[in-house]
């Protein structure tokens, strides 16, 4: 069906396509083998959006099989409940006790205004603001964990250019599970479809 859906879209040319249907309860290695085959139907030269995708590791593992661009609630929607986004797979809850007297902003490395140093907020202060029922928390969690979702795409826009995507990809994996003999099925599955299978030797 998606290989017959996407023959009826490209027949009348439209400027763009999303991938939808997705990431609403299918396995991870579902969600793998319906990007790749709707991906790999769909021509190149025109912008492939998918869908409600906003895990880094999911955005990364879907640009790998021809994704270009991605919408989600996850960055404003974890920004509301108080976790801060701060690098694959890792997250911030900012109303732990713990950051009660953390003076640090959420991310030194970040550019965003809520975490520029000299400019921006510590998370003691962010903190504050959640353990204290402050609508403002919320609206700076939301500026820094957009600003994250774009670096991060930033990022795997530039290693494409310099044509090491391959080696960001085997970086954040690593990181993220430890080896590759750690990898998730869904993982390997993913590798496997974008013609990556040397990440797993």
């Amino acid at each position: 069906m998606r290989k017959y859906c996407a023959a009826e879209m490209i027949s009348r040319d439209p400027p763009g396509i999303a991938v939808g249907g997705l990431s609403g309860g299918e396995s991870k290695v579902e969600f793998m083998k319906s990007v790749s085959v709707s991906t790999e139907n769909l021509p190149r030269d025109k912008p492939r959006y998918l869908m409600g995708v906003g895990y880094a590791i999911d955005m990364m593992m879907a640009v790998a099989l021809g994704i270009d661009m991605f919408d989600c609630v996850f960055p404003t929607r974890t920004a509301r409940f108080g976790t801060a986004l701060i690098r694959t797979g890792t997250h911030l809850p900012i109303k732990r006790t713990v950051y009660a007297q953390d003076l640090e902003p959420i991310d030194k490395d970040c550019d965003c205004t809520t975490c520029r140093r000299g400019e921006g907020y510590s998370r003691s202060y962010l903190h504050f603001l959640f353990r204290s029922n402050q609508a403002v928390g919320c609206h700076l969690l939301t500026v820094h964990n957009l600003r994250f979702q774009m670096r991060w795409m930033e990022s795997i826009r530039t290693a494409i250019k310099e044509q090491r995507f391959d080696k960001l990809i085997k970086e954040n994996l690593d990181s993220e599970f430890g080896s590759k003999d750690n990898y998730p099925d869904w993982i390997k599955t993913g590798l496997q479809l974008a013609n990556l299978e040397e990440l797993l030797r």
